[in-house]
C-alpha cells in the first residue's frame, strides 16, 4: 500500500490477508476484508458498518437472517448487531466502519443494488445503504463516472471512495495521481477535487458520505451549487 499524495491511497490487488486498512480518518475507518471460508461472530458495539462485496461469494447471517452475498450487494449493520460469514468462496468485501453513529432505524439491512440517479457532469449513481433503509448515518452508494473530467466541485460532506472498475485520474491542490481499480480516496468537506475517467467505458466507485444525504450535491469552487440535469 502506498500513500500517493495526502488524500490518495493505491492498494495492490493480490494481497490475501485477512484485513487490509485504508483510511482511517475521524469519521470512518475504511478496510478490505477476506473470507476463505465460514468466520467467527463479527460486530462492533460503538460504531455502524456498512460493507460491499466486491468479488467472490458467500452467505451472511445478520442478527437473525440469512443472505447471499454475491458481488455489488451492500449491507448495513447497525452498531451492536452480531453478523457472521457462513461460508465464503474467495470473498473480498470493502468495510467502513463509521465512528459515533446515530440512532438507527433497524438494525440491518441487505441491499442488492437499485435505480440509478442522475448527478453532475452526465454521472449517475445507485443508493445501498441510506436513512430510507436504516442507516441513518451514511449514505452508501455505486457512482457511474462516463469517460472525461467534471468541472472542479466539492461537497459539504465527509466521504471515502474505493475505484471498482476503471482508469482516471484524481485531481487536487494542483496534483494529478492514477486512478485505477483498489484506489481509495478521502474527501474531507470542502475539498475541492476533481476525479477523472480516461475511458472509455464507465468508471465505477463506491463511496460513504456523512451526513447522509445526495451524492448529487456539490459546489463549484465559487460555492455556485452545481445543478443536476432535469430527468
Amino acid at each position: 500500500m502506498a500513500l500517493v499524495v495526502q488524500y490518495c491511497i493505491q492498494v495492490e490487488q493480490g494481497s490475501g490477508a485477512p484485513e487490509t486498512a485504508l483510511f482511517t480518518v475521524p469519521e470512518f475507518r475504511q478496510r478490505i476484508l477476506r473470507f476463505d471460508n465460514g468466520g467467527e461472530e463479527r460486530g462492533d458495539d460503538e460504531r455502524d458498518e456498512v460493507l460491499y462485496v466486491l468479488a467472490g461469494s458467500g452467505v451472511v447471517t445478520v442478527g437473525d437472517e440469512t443472505h447471499a452475498f454475491e458481488p455489488g450487494t451492500g449491507m448495513f449493520v447497525a452498531r451492536g448487531t452480531p453478523w457472521r460469514v457462513d461460508s465464503a468462496n474467495n470473498l473480498r468485501v470493502l468495510s467502513v466502519l463509521v465512528e459515533e453513529p446515530l440512532p438507527a432505524s433497524s438494525s440491518h439491512s441487505v441491499i442488492a443494488g437499485g435505480q440509478r440517479g442522475a448527478a453532475t457532469a452526465g454521472r449517475e449513481f445507485t443508493l445501498l445503504a441510506q436513512p430510507e433503509n436504516g442507516c441513518a448515518s451514511v449514505t452508501q452508494f455505486v457512482g457511474h463516472i462516463p469517460a472525461g473530467r467534471a468541472p472542479d466541485h466539492y461537497h459539504r460532506y465527509d466521504e471515502v471512495v474505493y475505484v471498482l472498475d476503471g482508469e482516471g485520474a484524481f485531481h487536487v491542490n494542483g496534483e494529478s495521481v492514477p486512478l485505477r481499480p483498489g484506489s481509495s480516496v478521502h474527501l474531507p468537506s470542502g475539498l475541492v477535487h476533481c476525479l477523472e475517467n480516461h475511458g472509455p467505458g464507465e468508471m465505477h466507485v463506491l463511496g460513504v458520505f456523512r451526513p447522509a444525504g445526495s451524492p448529487a450535491e456539490a459546489y463549484y469552487p465559487d460555492g455556485t451549487p452545481a445543478v443536476v440535469p432535469a430527468a
